[in-house]
């Protein structure tokens, strides 16, 4: 089933908030298997200030920390309604690779799918594009907490 998401909707699931929440829209929700998500990048970003002033990049951490984010919301929605206030906590992260920088104007698309979940664990694999071309992938690993 296909679920659109608002920022406001995100901010139900996720504790971040301004400067630190990374997603704008879920474009795309199946519980338990996949999410699309979407980032708009914009030159208000507060790291482009420093990252780097006359070639501003978006770090390559917080294209991964999206990525999470986004897998955050797919981890909370496969779990039982009850169990939707829990937390969900970036453990690790394997296989990362940058494939091209992503730059303000750029938007980024991540599809993330569940690999491997198991208890309070799940293995998620993303990847990040722009325009259509693959611009970063990796494994993200994430633990459920408890319900705040």
């Amino acid at each position: 089933m296909d679920s659109v998401y608002s920022v406001t909707d995100i901010m139900k699931f996720l504790p971040h908030r301004y400067p630190f929440i990374l997603v704008d829209r879920i474009l795309e929700l199946e519980p338990g298997k996949r999410v699309k998500a979407l980032k708009n990048v914009t030159i208000n970003e507060p790291f482009f200030q420093g990252h780097f002033p006359r070639n501003p990049i978006m770090p390559g951490v917080l294209i991964l920390e999206a990525m999470a984010q986004a897998g955050g919301v797919l981890v909370i929605e496969s779990l039982p309604p009850e169990k939707h206030g829990s937390l969900v906590y970036f453990m690790g992260i394997d296989k990362a690779r940058f494939r091209q920088p992503v730059v303000p104007g750029d938007q980024l698309i991540f599809d993330i799918e569940i690999i491997k979940s198991r208890g309070r664990a799940a293995k998620l694999a993303g990847v990040a594009s722009v325009d259509g071309k693959r611009v970063a992938e990796a494994e993200v690993m994430a633990t459920i907490g408890e319900q705040s």
